[in-house]
C-alpha cells in the first residue's frame, strides 16, 4: 500500500461582515498537506455507508492521526466531505464523497 498521493485539509474562515457595504469578504481558505493512500470506495462499502451506490466516492487513508480541524479535503482539483471516519491503532481511515 502506497502512502504518495497528496491530500489538502483545508480549514475555511468565512469573511467579516462589513456595515458599510452590507457585504461578507472574501473566505480564506488554510490547507494541509498530507500523503495518503486513496482508492474508490468498493460497492460493498458504499451499500454499508449510504445504503446505495454512489459516484466519486473514495476511501483515504493515512499512516498516522491528522488531529486539527478541518471541514473538507482537496484530492487533486476536486473537493470532498468526510462521510465516514474511523480510527485505527495507528492509522486513520476517512470515506469521502465529492462536493458538486
Amino acid at each position: 500500500m502506497r502512502f504518495d498521493t497528496p491530500v489538502y485539509f483545508q480549514r475555511v474562515q468565512s469573511g467579516e461582515y462589513e456595515g458599510s457595504t452590507g457585504d461578507y469578504g472574501e473566505e480564506s481558505i488554510e490547507e494541509e498537506m498530507r500523503y495518503a493512500n486513496v482508492t474508490d470506495a468498493g460497492a460493498d462499502t458504499l451499500n454499508l455507508v449510504y445504503g446505495e451506490i454512489q459516484q466519486g466516492c473514495k476511501v483515504v487513508r493515512l499512516q498516522r492521526f491528522y488531529g486539527k480541524a478541518f471541514n473538507r479535503l482537496r484530492i487533486g482539483g476536486k473537493l470532498y466531505c468526510v462521510d465516514l471516519s474511523r480510527e485505527l491503532r495507528n492509522k486513520q481511515v476517512f470515506i469521502v464523497s465529492e462536493v458538486q
